[in-house]
């Protein structure tokens, strides 16, 4: 019957979180374990699941998002050796692809560096630049500190480098700030929030209509903010982080574990 009940509890939490890590799932299910009078640790827990067959199984799909073959200025990498110390300092953004049934549609995200919280996002049938200022202007207006000289990281496409948006930056005080090359690993926080959405949360798979796609980013987002525990947060969740900003900032790049005290 303990089985049974463990098994239940990783099964309903996985309802809303279907790629969350067992270990980090334990922080949220401690407390029912506990009232259903289940002793069991955080090990015993991810031990029992992968005798149980219920650890992540990973996929991945690639699709190309980028056009970084054209003649718009691409600024210079402002974070190439920047370590934030606070929340709003630094955004990244990139876009990401998401299949609608016999076609494609398209992500944009802008993600606080520090707290990793999504701060704007657009989804669209295309990847023009409308898309991509949209999210901006939502990442705009969700910030709640007063931030001068912020920094907008992205890759080298097209939309991020072209005069509308470079003005709608330079407007705002907005530095830009790009890859310098087409390596992950420069824009590594933007391509992992990317991936979480996708294989978490259940748009990696064919969506009927661009409708039902809004709708489940919206719902993929708010979990993600108010509801996804991170390693890199000290497992506090990216809406608690944004606000409290006492954790140590963990970069994502290759061969860099280094934390800064923010």
């Amino acid at each position: 019957m303990e089985g049974i009940t463990i098994k239940k509890l990783i099964q309903g939490f996985r309802k809303e979180q279907t790629k969350c890590g067992i270990k980090k799932m334990y922080e949220d299910l401690k407390v029912q374990l506990e009232d259903n009078g289940i002793k069991m640790g955080r090990d015993g827990l991810f031990g029992f699941a992968r005798q149980n067959d219920l650890l992540i199984k990973k996929t991945k799909l690639y699709h190309i998002t980028t056009d970084s073959k054209h003649g718009y200025y691409k600024s210079p990498n402002l974070i190439k050796d920047l370590f934030p110390t606070r929340a709003e300092q630094v955004f990244v953004a990139d876009i990401t692809y998401i299949r609608i049934e016999n076609d494609w549609a398209y992500l944009a995200l802008v993600t606080d560096l520090y707290s990793k919280k999504i701060m704007g996002y657009c989804i669209a049938d295309n990847m023009k630049t409308p898309m991509v200022l949209q999210a901006l202007k939502m990442a705009l207006k969700n910030c709640i500190y007063n931030r001068k000289d912020m920094i907008h990281h992205s890759d080298r496409g097209i939309q991020y480098c072209c005069t509308e948006y470079a003005g709608f930056a330079a407007d705002n005080n907005i530095q830009l700030s790009t890859t310098e090359k087409y390596d992950p690993y420069e824009n590594a926080v933007a391509e992992r929030i990317n991936g979480i959405l996708k294989y978490e949360y259940g748009l990696v798979k064919t969506i009927p209509t661009l409708d039902i796609a809004k709708k489940m980013v919206d719902q993929a987002v708010e979990i993600y903010n108010n509801k996804r525990r991170h390693w890199s947060l000290n497992l506090k969740t990216p809406s608690f982080a944004h606000i409290d900003q006492r954790h140590d900032y963990v970069s994502y790049k290759r061969g860099i574990d280094k934390r800064v005290k923010g």
